[in-house]
């Protein structure tokens, strides 16, 4: 597995967060750069994963998480949801999922002789999929419209849904049995795919010194993982970025970046224009969070590779050939001129 540059993993200093308490709506920066001191509290390094979440929620959009067994996957996302005091549902994805358990449906009640909707977990703000590939293609069909238009239809009825939303996905790299990949729709719908590799020595034996300490996965409160920040630092954020500059020699290069990956010799299908925006989208949270108000060509090297990775697909012979979807991207990135 590919980490992210090392550029993508440093969000901010750590200790930049309030001392108690989460600061003012009008301090979102500051409100969001803490997150990652109070999710560190529970998740040892993952520092790349803490940041592209982040991105994302400032984006609007969703987050594909793929790492093996145990490097805390679904402990982060809880971590997220804590930190951020936002509503919070988890389904397990199994093969007997069906979409209704998703979104919800219509129940008769016998009392009023009348059909009600019953909401599905999808109806919160962070929504945790766990293991999403171990459903069958029509249950994660259900996730398309929530994911993509935020709202769920049932009976032709539109239902929106909390805002902000934001799906948080996982996945099992190397598992196939049991399992049904993800269509190429689908993965489209998530604005990164962030890969979480294994931790180093000194961070696992961190993991295993808590572990002697006392300290319980199931238990965030007890780690000291508290609330800082909330919907307002949210909203605020988003209308700080909207007006993040960006100059068209930078929207050139992403432009010529994600044309670059169509003519790739060892691609059957590049990015489209959608990942086109979603790079754009990126590159601009980013540059916020690292405190400007416009957008570098660095800032677009270093959200490509978890913006693009899942939006590109290999040709047969590359694969066989030990070609991955992130190499191409890195090789794309190397051979594309960025603006000075």
């Amino acid at each position: 597995m590919t980490e992210q540059p090392a550029v993508f993993t440093t969000l901010t200093k750590p200790g930049t967060g309030p001392a108690d308490g989460p600061p003012p709506a009008g301090d979102a920066r500051a409100a969001l750069t803490a997150l990652r001191e109070e999710i560190g509290k529970a998740v040892v390094g993952q520092d790349a994963a803490v940041t592209g979440l982040v991105v994302a929620l400032l984006c609007g959009g969703h987050v594909l998480l793929e790492g093996v067994p145990g490097v805390a996957k679904t402990l982060l996302v809880r971590a997220l949801s804590t930190a951020l005091s936002l509503g919070t549902k988890r389904i397990q994805f199994t093969p007997d999922l069906m979409p209704g358990d998703v979104t919800g449906s219509l129940v008769y009640d016998a009392r009023t002789a009348e059909f009600s909707f019953q909401p599905g977990p999808v109806f919160t703000n962070l929504l945790l999929a766990d293991e999403i590939n171990r459903t069958p293609p029509k249950t994660q069909a259900s996730l398309l419209e929530a994911m993509e238009e935020h709202q769920v239809t049932v009976d032709g009825e539109p239902r929106a849904l909390p805002v902000p939303f934001l799906v948080a996905a996982t996945q099992n790299p190397v598992e196939y049995e049991g399992t049904y990949p993800l269509p190429e729709a689908q993965l489209d719908r998530f604005l990164l795919k962030l890969v979480l590799p294994l931790p180093t020595r000194d961070q696992e034996y961190q993991v295993l010194a808590r572990h002697a300490a006392g300290f319980d996965p199931r238990d965030l409160a007890a780690a000291g993982v508290r609330p800082v920040a909330g919907p307002a630092h949210i909203a605020a954020a988003r209308e700080e970025i909207a007006k993040v500059v960006v100059a068209p020699e930078v929207l050139a290069y992403v432009v010529d970046l994600c044309r670059a990956t169509r003519q790739s010799p060892s691609l059957s299908i590049g990015v489209s224009p959608r990942g086109a925006t979603a790079l754009l989208g990126t590159s601009r949270a980013w540059a916020w969070l690292a405190g400007r108000d416009y957008v570098t060509p660095d800032d677009v090297k270093a959200l490509a590779l978890p913006t693009l990775r899942h939006r590109i697909q290999l040709r047969a012979e590359a694969e066989m050939e030990g070609v991955t979807a992130d190499s191409v991207v890195q090789a794309v990135l190397s051979q594309t001129p960025a603006p000075r």
